[in-house]
């Protein structure tokens, strides 16, 4: 039986024997389940953390603990994971208990559930007893994974992990795929450990996973430094995370800062804005994007998420709202993740009266044509003539990562588009100055500008073209990882399912739009009518084995004369990766001018350091 039932079945037991006088089990009976009890009681209490909602609190905090230590502290920084803590007991080298922190003394057993976290060890070199306590997460891969084929889709990652914990079905906590990470140890047996480094090191030393996200501050500046770093790319993780933890560093500091009746002293949360809210749905628009797909667009009441004002959410398709059994009216969990739209995770309670079905629209809210559906999707197939198909589509082609025709937006689309000049990209080449001229707006000047930008726009790299003609699921970087594999249009569009899937990143899907697209007898139509219009991608192949050639590359402060986007192309175009942050898989740090915290974490772990000039000089 679990501690619960223990705990329930001792107390009726007692009340039997003490009270009514009846002795219900025998005497040996009742001292190996108090025995077994003692076994599962934690030997130290999992303290929560106080809390500091601003920087001036972070600093009134560090003052006042170096004020009771009474000489300098140095602090470790952490992330402050987003899941459920839990509590692993070692003896022998074996784990024989775990469970949640529940009031901090007594909480659920869950040690079948544990048993089924991969990275949790059943055994350890460590032969004494040893309690270590962390967190228990299910990672936002495995989340979205898990997602995508469900019945009833998960709300959050949070409550997966928990729920996963609690079922009763370790099966069931199997399938969540859940982590963890162990960053503090309640009780070891005969050995003294003097901070907070050589306790991770010790962990490591038995197989015990830690965060790999710890950095050592030595002032309280520095540890602010850290945790705006933290929040600033906390979208770049797997897992989720609500705010950092600082630490005193130093054990014997610790114990003599103590704890109150319910926060130790010597240690506190920065909370960051909370990624998710509840707030009522209130209704849902359609929105038609330029493949003619349907998106529904949710529109909830106000609520404050991640420092921004919400109102609007995405539901993904009409197959999403029915199984998250949202209805308008119906109370919602919303999470926002960086900078992107929100999205509605699914409901925060059962049925209300006065909830509403959303209808599944049968005809396109912008044309009126009927709606087909491809896989989870709507579409619209009236391509040439709805009108916001066509002039996103021109947009798009037209746009700066695409052809890159100066002086062609979204108004001037549209107005050409409701003159009747435009019907398909390929018409761009077709205009005349004897057109434009008489256009509203439109004079000598723009006319000849604009025809001079559109014949420019001919000889396009062959990635900038083939992300132009919009072909589903290609973005930016798979349109330059395709020029690069195949280098020419023909072969691109020869190539079969095989082929594509040997490119880094191009998976199933990918692969199947790409020969879908070229497959489409719509679709080669505009793209024949391109080519016999003079549109000719051009494609120069990259050196190989370039200096960066498999280097993950990170930028920070402002460079003397490369842009940030100038600086991340020239690290793609010579074989590496440039990322958001260090870590211990960074192979390159490119500094500027007033290089921040990620110029000192390159420096703790001992990564190669470059200014603008040594970074150009490695390209050459």
């Amino acid at each position: 039986m679990d501690m619960r039932e223990l705990v329930d079945r001792l107390n009726e037991l007692s009340y039997q024997y003490y009270t009514l006088g009846k002795s219900a089990v025998p005497d040996a009976e009742w001292d190996r389940m108090y025995d077994e009890l003692r076994r599962m009681e934690d030997l130290s209490r999992l303290w929560s953390l106080d809390k500091a909602q601003s920087e001036g609190q972070l600093r009134e905090w560090a003052a006042r603990v170096g004020k009771l230590a009474g000489e300098p502290t140095s602090f470790v920084v952490e992330h402050k994971f987003d899941g459920l803590t839990v509590n692993l007991t070692y003896e022998g080298g074996r784990l024989v208990h775990a469970a949640t922190r529940g009031n901090g003394e007594v909480g659920e057993e869950i040690l079948s559930q544990a048993l089924t976290v991969r990275s949790i060890p059943l055994s350890i070199p460590f032969q004494g007893r040893m309690e270590v306590h962390g967190e228990c997460y299910m990672p936002l891969s495995a989340f979205n994974a898990y997602n995508k084929t469900a019945a009833e889709p998960l709300k959050n990652p949070r409550n997966a992990a928990a729920g996963a914990l609690r079922n009763l079905d370790p099966a069931v906590t199997a399938s969540r795929r859940l982590d963890a990470r162990f960053y503090g140890i309640g009780f070891l047996e005969g050995v003294a450990l003097r901070d907070q480094w050589e306790m991770l090191d010790f962990l490591r030393e038995n197989r015990v996973p830690v965060p790999d996200c710890e950095r050592r501050a030595d002032t309280i500046d520095e540890a602010l430094a850290l945790v705006r770093e933290i929040e600033e790319n906390r979208s770049d993780l797997d897992y989720m995370i609500d705010g950092a933890v600082v630490k005193i560093t130093d054990f014997s500091q610790r114990a003599r800062l103590g704890n109150t009746d319910k926060f130790p002293r010597w240690a506190i949360a920065y909370k960051f804005e909370a990624e998710e809210a509840a707030s009522t749905l209130e209704r849902v628009d359609w929105q038609l994007g330029r493949t003619g797909k349907l998106t529904p667009l949710a529109h909830v009441s106000p609520v404050e998420l991640a420092g921004a004002t919400i109102q609007r959410a995405t539901l993904n398709n009409y197959g999403d709202i029915l199984r998250k059994r949202v209805r308008l009216g119906a109370k919602v969990w919303i999470r926002r993740s960086n900078d992107v739209i929100p999205e509605i995770m699914g409901r925060v309670d059962e049925y209300v009266p006065g909830e509403r079905d959303i209808e599944k629209p049968a005809f396109c809210p912008a044309c009126g044509s009927p709606l087909v559906e491809r896989g989870a999707h709507l579409f619209c197939e009236n391509r040439e003539n709805c009108r916001p198909q066509l002039i996103m589509r021109l947009s798009h082609f037209a746009g700066r990562d695409a052809m890159d025709i100066e002086g062609f937006s979204e108004k001037t689309a549209g107005q050409l588009a409701d003159a009747g000049l435009l019907h398909e990209p390929a018409d761009l080449y077709r205009l005349t100055r004897e057109m434009l001229v008489p256009l509203e707006r439109f004079g000598d000047k723009k006319a000849d500008n604009l025809l001079s930008a559109i014949e420019a726009s001919k000889r396009r790299e062959l990635d900038r073209f083939v992300f132009a003609i919009g072909i589903p699921n290609v973005g930016k970087k798979t349109a330059r990882d395709l020029a690069e594999r195949f280098g020419s249009l023909d072969a691109l569009m020869e190539a079969d399912r095989e082929a594509l899937l040997t490119i880094d990143e191009v998976g199933d899907i990918v692969a199947d739009s790409i020969v879908s697209y070229f497959a489409d007898e719509m679709y080669l139509k505009e793209l024949r009518a391109l080519l016999d219009v003079g549109a000719m991608p051009v494609w120069t192949a990259r050196k190989k084995g370039s200096a960066l050639a498999g280097m993950t590359v990170v930028l920070t402060g402002t460079l003397p004369t490369l842009s940030r986007k100038d600086a991340e192309a020239l690290i793609e175009e010579h074989g590496g990766k440039a990322a958001g942050s260090v870590s211990k898989n960074t192979s390159l740090v490119v500094a500027g001018e007033a290089a921040g915290s990620k110029l000192a974490k390159a420096n703790e772990l001992g990564v190669r350091v470059v200014n603008e000039a040594e970074f150009l000089k490695m390209l050459e």
